[in-house]
């Protein structure tokens, strides 16, 4: 839904400014008690957490258009750690002035909401995965639903790759799998994907979505915050 002249007025007064992250940079430390939430305009990133034998999981990725910090702005501290994991540019908004949007723009509120509920579908389909799909078609549905996410806010190029500047770590410790087994993984998806140099082209999305038990369909139109 396109903003309004008076959504837009609103929204530049509503904003407290952006912040840019170079790659590696944290934008907040798990267990931070924050005054911002966040909405991502470029780059990507990764949320992880850490447990404490060293290890971490990744519990989401970081790509445009999604909200960053609204749990640790709701609830106390930060949940998780978020990371740049490319230059990344987030538009900063005060925790405190929340209920001014759902009081003066219902729209982007629902909006806000919209995008909440979201991931949180998005997270229950990922728990189902780990517990569900085999190494395999793991990395099958990873790979489909990145690129549907990212070609759907229009990331996709002319020859058909989307930018992903992950780490194959960072895929791994999302899928809960070692790094040389996701490595051999996608080394064996590679006729139907292909993932180097930053860069993910996809072949064969209904091949890849038949291993990964899913389909191959965009995600619907995610409304502007």
């Amino acid at each position: 839904m396109p903003f309004s002249a008076e959504e837009l007025s609103f929204m530049m007064k509503f904003r407290s400014g952006e912040v840019r992250l170079a790659p590696g940079e944290v934008l907040f430390h798990e267990g931070d008690e924050s005054a911002y939430f966040y909405t991502a305009l470029e780059g990507q990133g990764v949320r992880v957490k850490h447990l404490l034998n060293g290890e971490r999981q990744v519990v989401n990725l970081i790509f445009p258009g999604d909200v960053v910090g609204l749990q640790a702005s709701l609830a106390g501290g930060a949940s998780s750690t978020a990371i740049a994991s490319s230059p990344m540019v987030l538009c900063r908004f005060e925790k405190r002035r929340l209920h001014e949007l759902y009081c003066s723009s219902p729209d982007r509120a629902y909006a806000l909401t919209w995008i909440a509920a979201v991931e949180e579908h998005f997270l229950g389909e990922t728990i189902a995965t780990l517990g569900q799909r085999d190494a395999t078609q793991r990395v099958a549905w990873a790979l489909l639903k990145i690129y549907n996410r990212l070609s759907a806010v229009g990331l996709a190029q002319e020859a058909g790759d989307v930018p992903l500047p992950l780490r194959q770590r960072d895929l791994a410790d999302a899928m809960g799998l070692s790094l040389v087994h996701t490595n051999k993984t996608l080394a064996r998806l590679r006729p139907l994907a292909r993932w180097e140099n930053g860069r993910l082209w996809i072949s064969d999305a209904e091949a890849l979505a038949e291993i990964a038990m899913t389909d191959c369909a965009l995600p619907p139109d995610r409304p502007l915050l």
